[in-house]
């Protein structure tokens, strides 16, 4: 799953609860722990890459950036409730 860039956040979040299900099992040897680790913590990254995309792309349709808000001395650094 890890290698597929495009996959939704959905599809990478469905598949880091698998990932966590296998891990908490107490019979994974070794070497399939860590590739499980390495392609949960691939997954966590690109979640976090689109919801940082997200939350952007939320920020600019309500007319504040981050750029925007940190450029202006004093302005307070407001967050958009999700």
């Amino acid at each position: 799953m890890a290698e597929n860039k495009s996959a939704s956040f959905e599809a990478s979040l469905a598949r880091l609860q698998e990932i966590v299900a296998e891990l908490e099992r107490e019979n994974v040897e070794l070497e399939r722990s860590v590739a499980l680790y390495r392609e949960g913590r691939e997954l966590v990254t690109r979640c976090e890459g689109q919801l940082k995309s997200a939350e952007e792309t939320l920020r600019q349709a309500a007319g504040t950036t981050t750029t925007t808000a940190a450029a202006e001395p004093g302005a307070p650094n407001e967050e958009i409730p999700f």
